[in-house]
């Protein structure tokens, strides 16, 4: 299969591209980095995107920022982040890429821990990945040629300890690498409309 990994330079990204890249061909994009570039919080960049990758079977997205600091402190603006960025700019992968996709061909979003096991620091977090698995359950019963589509939801990853650990007090951290199974899964089995909880 010729995949598709928005974020491919990033811990995930990394873990991912590895775990399916003795089997498939991999087109890594990064917004500065990677065989491609895309800037997923435009609609346009996302366009140019597929105009290069051509027709592909599998679409992984592992990029997306979202902003941590104290809901008391927080405004639109802040807000504004994770959702023109982490939300939108998955959603448009999928509604742009779904015409640049193979029948049977199926997409992989990331969402994550916080929609369902919220932090402090985290709301803008959490209403980003509690959309994203809403939004995947909602586009499997409708996405047409045998599409499909799942969303994974890790925990907070080891590697990315250093970074995030200091939001994450008191929960598990899950290694890269099963992590990465996850979107295995979900391109080489038969799910959809499915959160594949990492934990």
């Amino acid at each position: 299969m010729k995949i598709v990994v928005v974020g491919a330079t990033g811990t995930i990204g990394k873990a991912v591209s590895e775990a399916l890249g003795s089997r498939h061909e991999i087109v890594k994009v990064g917004k500065t980095r990677g065989d491609l570039q895309v800037d997923i919080t435009d609609a346009a960049s996302i366009h140019k995107l597929f105009e290069r990758t051509g027709r592909f079977d599998a679409l992984i997205c592992t990029a997306g920022k979202v902003h941590f600091g104290e809901l008391s402190k927080m405004t639109e603006k802040e807000m504004q982040i994770g959702l023109k960025d982490k939300l939108m700019g998955q959603v448009n992968l999928v509604l742009i890429g779904r015409d640049h996709m193979n029948d049977g061909g199926s997409f992989t979003l990331t969402a994550g821990v916080l929609s369902h096991d919220p932090i402090r620091y985290g709301a803008c977090a959490s209403l980003v990945n509690g959309a994203l698995e809403s939004f995947t359950r909602a586009a499997a019963i409708e996405l047409t040629r045998g599409l499909r589509i799942n969303v994974v939801s890790p925990g907070v990853l080891v590697e990315s300890l250093p970074t995030f650990g200091p939001y994450f007090l008191g929960h598990d951290a899950v290694p890269g690498s099963r992590v990465a199974n996850a979107y295995v899964k979900s391109v080489e089995g038969l799910l959809t409309g499915q959160v594949l909880e990492v934990l």
